[in-house]
């Protein structure tokens, strides 16, 4: 990634705001983080990298031109509050930034949400995707050599048996209106690249786990829960697999992909991290049990609770083609990983405290 203009829709969110920080501290590029600031927007996310939550959070597409023009070899970030449903605001975003590329994050993520309130999940995966896409098509066709970068989850493809792994040749299957809106995504990304030539890539990732982790997901939620001292819920009977990677690894992931991936394509990203839902809670609690000892085990909190509502069995990427054609291999396995995420949490109350107290403080959602 050597001196791009790269467009980061999401930016403040979990995954965006890892790449953002990895784009600023790791290359020169010059990055537009594009976020709404929905509950999950934390923008926070980017204080290490430049982003001030108090001034900068209010910069809309009437500062946008002044924001650009303080951009330089020191000063790389910008950040435009804007929702990708806006084809007023995103055709402006691109015409002033001019980028080389954008990766394509913003999205509503969490699948119990989905269940409980569908709509929103239509209106930003899908219309939003293809608002931006007309935005980048009409910049294309003016700069050639951009790409459109699309970010997307393993949960597009179903659920899969005992064994097996998705492969970017797996049928897509969805089975709730979060993965049934990212297959939406995926399949508008596609068309506008068979219908109009834009230029694509498309990723889909295993779960994401790690440092600034909204406090909705699994990982976070029980880390958290485990210093409230309060129940740490598990689905059915835990026997749910997840494919966990670390999100360092999925952002430099990203980064590869833009940079030597082929035109067209789509790449999985997997970390060959399979974990039962309850191996990685007792996995946490032994954590928590040695770096924050109490007089009892973190175990005894564990409580299994109804299961969700179409709850997939197991997910698990084969990332062979990312790693052989492009050469990508994880940092981290779970072991690293998730120890340097509970550390993380921690070390780092500043940050999860005023989202546990203010937004989200660990109510079950997705009953359905």
């Amino acid at each position: 990634m050597k001196n791009k203009r790269c467009i980061v829709t999401g930016g403040c969110g979990f995954i965006g705001s890892a790449l953002t920080r990895l784009l600023i501290k790791e290359t020169d590029c010059q990055v537009l983080v594009i976020d709404k600031l929905t509950y999950a927007g934390v923008p926070e996310s980017l204080k290490e990298v430049g982003l001030d939550p108090e001034r900068d959070v209010d910069n809309d597409i009437s500062t946008l031109n002044s924001q650009l023009a303080t951009l330089n070899s020191e000063k790389r970030l910008a950040f435009l509050r804007a929702d990708i449903c806006d084809q007023e605001a995103m055709d402006k975003a691109f015409a002033e930034f001019r980028p080389d590329t954008i990766f394509h994050l913003a999205a509503e993520s969490h699948v119990d949400r989905s269940i409980d309130g569908p709509g929103e999940f239509i209106r930003t995966n899908i219309t939003g995707t293809a608002t931006l896409l007309q935005a980048a098509l009409k910049w294309w066709k003016q700069h050639p050599s951009f790409v459109f970068q699309h970010i997307s989850t393993d949960e597009v493809y179903g659920t899969l048996g005992e064994t097996g792994y998705f492969t970017e040749k797996t049928p897509y299957s969805p089975h709730s209106p979060y993965s049934a809106s990212k297959a939406s995504s995926d399949h508008l990304v596609r068309a506008w690249h068979d219908t109009y030539g834009l230029p694509i890539r498309i990723t889909n990732c295993s779960n994401n786990y790690g440092p600034y982790h909204f406090p909705e997901k699994l990982i976070p939620l029980v880390i958290l829960n485990c210093l409230d001292g309060k129940p740490l819920p598990v689905y059915g009977k835990g026997a749910n697999v997840r494919d966990w990677l670390f999100v360092e690894d999925h952002a430099r992931a990203l980064m590869l992909v833009n940079e030597k991936g082929a035109d067209g394509e789509t790449y999985n990203v997997g970390g060959h991290n399979e974990r039962t839902n309850l191996e990685v809670v007792e996995t946490i609690c032994r954590i928590m049990d040695e770096l924050r000892p109490k007089a009892t085990s973190y175990l005894d909190l564990i409580t299994f609770v109804t299961d969700r509502p179409g709850h997939d069995l197991r997910y698990a990427i084969d990332p062979s083609k990312l790693m052989g054609e492009l050469g990508w291999k994880p940092r981290e396995n779970f072991e690293s990983g998730i120890r340097r995420t509970v550390q993380w949490y921690l070390d780092n109350e500043w940050w999860w405290k005023p989202i546990h107290e203010q937004r989200y403080s660990g109510q079950r959602l997705g009953k359905g």
